[in-house]
């Protein structure tokens, strides 16, 4: 115990590793604060959909030899989110529908890309499951790019505070919130843009494949311990902040465990222990 401890304080001492942890705690916050939303009103295919979409516009970006992915990954992944939100209200292509053709658009002209135009590395299956499944990027973050998310993620989270109450309205009976004069269209778009912003921040963290289970498990953990939406929301966040950053820690001082898959099993584990605790409670 005594030599991982003296280990991990070595691994701290780095910048890139503290830099991975802030991004990383900061990501599962944001994502679990939108995901219990998401999860009540059976939007969690959304955050899918818009993470095979993040695939496609990061590998535009990469074409392009574009240094800085992100800006361009997140007005495409934005422009997405707002026309999955108009489609869904149509009367021609469904919800699902829609989102299972941007989904499966995106990732499969996402690949057929990358292979007609090769990335400089020339090791397109390395670049892929980098992308798909997340990587050793997030401890290769620059100064600016940690600053970035940082501000990306204030403005998430103040977002949801500043707007609860009318989330909190919208999640649960948008007619009754129409009728009380909140405009659930306005509010609807405003959480398909932020679950746009959080999916294309968690990219470096979990990879496209994995970021839904960032934003369903903590959800799904909390509901199984609490009954309101306010303690849902607190504990869904308490938890994906803690097993964010212990599955990081496990990342770094385990080499052969990659960052993404290891956070994602933190979380299955977390929503077992959840549902095993609630249902001996009775809950």
């Amino acid at each position: 115990m005594a030599e991982i401890l003296d280990n991990l304080r070595q691994y701290l001492a780095f910048p890139f590793v503290r830099y991975a942890i802030i991004v990383g705690v900061l990501v599962a916050l944001c994502s679990s604060l939108f995901g219990v939303t998401l999860v009540l009103k059976r939007f969690s295919f959304i955050g899918d959909g818009l993470s095979h979409v993040a695939f496609g516009a990061m590998t535009i970006a990469t074409i392009l030899k574009i240094k800085n992915e992100m800006p361009l990954t997140l007005l495409l992944t934005i422009i997405c989110a707002i026309f999955l939100l108009r489609a869904g209200q149509s009367t021609k292509i469904k919800g699902d529908a829609a989102v299972a053709m941007l989904s499966v658009g995106a990732l499969a002209l996402g690949y057929l890309l990358l292979n007609i135009f090769p990335s400089n590395s020339g090791n397109l299956s390395g670049d892929v499951c980098a992308a798909l499944f997340g990587s050793a990027s997030i401890l290769t973050l620059t100064a600016t790019e940690v600053w970035l998310s940082i501000v990306l993620s204030l403005v998430v989270v103040g977002l949801f505070v500043f707007f609860y109450h009318k989330i909190f309205a919208v999640t649960f009976d948008e007619s009754f919130a129409s009728a009380t004069g909140v405009s659930a269209k306005s509010y609807n778009l405003l959480i398909a843009v932020v679950v746009a912003v959080i999916i294309v921040l968690a990219m470096n963290l979990v990879g496209s494949l994995l970021i839904s289970a960032l934003v369903i498990f903590p959800a799904l953990s909390a509901m199984r311990l609490y009954k309101s939406f306010l303690s849902v929301t607190i504990c869904a966040a308490v938890l994906s902040v803690v097993c964010a950053l212990l599955g990081l820690l496990i990342a770094i001082l385990a080499p052969r465990a990659p960052v993404g898959p290891t956070i994602v099993a933190v979380n299955i584990g977390a929503f077992l222990l959840c549902s095993l605790i609630g249902k001996i409670s009775g809950r």
